[in-house]
């Protein structure tokens, strides 16, 4: 464990942030940022595909004045961590278990280097699949909060019945590491404008991705591999069929939401004992970068749930 590079003057988050070096078992480098200063516990924070630790200062920000720390984590392939390509902007995994090895190492840094216990879950999009997994699994963890889960890919309606078979029939003819259809190299948030993007309705919000991008290109991301689709699918499927974990949840979604399916986060949350769903009119896919008005109630939420399981 080593100091890493850390662009606060990005991330805008609560003093004295910084970030390591670790590793997790199977010697891919990742990448932790750590903002101190809550006592209530520690915040372990998942971002989704594509995204990295600054992006998440504000968020950082909003859980320190609640009264807890945040850890986060850029998973393989993505931020500084280890890229898995020769190509750095295609987001590549070959399975979504190799994941668990980055929540694994990230649970052991949070014990290594102090975080104040206990620990609590809060992840988006992927991030969402990925802890749910670690849930299931057993991390112990007091409580779980998710934003947008990718419990189901969203694809075109027309597609959507031949999709996953899509994808595998492209692995099969040797086309697994080219980036999946309608995708590309160039980052979503330096493609699309303001107008009618899928992220958020705040400008502030936006401006700050295309800012971070612009400043430090090192984090910039495309689109994913055919094979990261497959494995995606894969992942999605299986946890559809496992029963939901005895932890208390929290999970919301915005109204405007296109980016993963919305189905089977209803019919996941529907089954969750202890879980509450929270549908936000209004918002798009990143409902902790929306407006402030947004951002408080989700945050309050979020900390009332933690606050209760302590």
């Amino acid at each position: 464990m080593t100091a890493a590079p850390f662009f606060a003057d990005l991330a805008d988050g609560p003093p004295g942030g910084t970030a390591v070096w670790f590793h997790a078992a199977d010697g891919v480098r990742l990448r932790a940022g750590h903002w101190p200063g809550g006592m209530k516990g520690t915040v372990l924070l998942i971002p989704g595909r594509t995204e990295y630790i600054e992006k998440y200062g504000p968020a950082a920000q909003d859980l320190a004045v609640r009264g807890y720390a945040t850890l986060c984590i850029d998973v393989r392939g993505q931020g500084l961590a280890d890229r898995l390509m020769d190509d750095p902007l295609k987001g590549h995994v070959a399975d979504f278990a190799d994941y668990q090895l980055d929540m694994q190492a990230l649970l052991a840094l949070a014990q290594q280097i102090g975080c104040v216990a206990p620990f609590f879950l809060l992840s988006h999009s992927m991030g969402g699949a990925i802890g749910l997994r670690s849930l299931i699994q057993g991390m112990p963890l007091r409580a779980a909060a998710f934003s947008a889960p990718m419990w189901g890919v969203q694809v075109p309606a027309v597609t959507r019945p031949f999709a996953h078979h899509i994808a595998r029939a492209m692995m099969a003819i040797g086309r697994g590491l080219a980036y999946a259809p309608t995708t590309g190299p160039a980052p979503y948030v330096q493609r699309a404008g303001f107008a009618g993007n899928t992220l958020t309705t705040d400008r502030s919000m936006w401006e700050m991705m295309v800012a971070h991008l612009a400043a430090q290109p090192r984090l910039s991301l495309g689109g994913p591999t055919v094979a990261w689709l497959e494995a995606a699918f894969t992942e999605c499927r299986d946890l559809a069929r496992l029963p939901s974990p005895n932890v208390p949840c929290y999970c919301a979604i915005g109204t405007g939401e296109r980016i993963v399916a919305t189905g089977p986060i209803r019919r996941r949350m529907a089954r969750w004992p202890g879980g509450a769903l929270d549908i936000y009119p209004g918002a798009e896919h990143e409902v902790m970068m929306e407006s402030p008005a947004i951002r408080t109630r989700f945050f309050d939420a979020v900390a009332a749930l933690f606050d209760a399981n302590r």
